[in-house]
């Protein structure tokens, strides 16, 4: 299950910049995922739960902003919304498209406390 690795990654990430800003403790963290990032919702947030007890996010609460898969196709020119995991267009049918948001997971808020 990667979404440990993920996990992981992320608590360090919140290390990281809890330190640079002279922090010491993770309230909130906030994430935009994407629908095509390859990561499930909820096994992600079983395993911040879980990877979270010790350390400087014990206290966090993990917020998750999925993102849909925004597509421009390349056949009729217009862009469409997806919030199911399909390239094709909505508009023509075609396949011929390229992804534009809902591929990534990103950091995107963290709420910092000095305790």
């Amino acid at each position: 299950m990667h979404e440990y690795s993920i996990v992981t990654a992320l608590i360090e990430e919140c290390e990281k910049f809890a330190a640079q800003n002279d922090a010491n403790k993770v309230t909130r963290v906030d994430i935009k995922l994407g629908i095509l990032s390859g990561v499930e919702p909820a096994l992600l947030e079983t395993a911040f739960e879980t990877f979270k007890l010790e350390g400087i996010c014990a206290e966090a609460t993990l917020n998750m902003n999925i993102q849909p898969l925004v597509l421009s196709c390349f056949v009729c020119h217009k862009e469409t919304v997806h919030k199911e995991r399909s390239i094709i267009c909505s508009h023509c049918q075609s396949c011929d498209t390229k992804v534009l948001d809902g591929e990534d997971m990103m950091l995107m808020q963290l709420e910092l406390e000095q305790v």
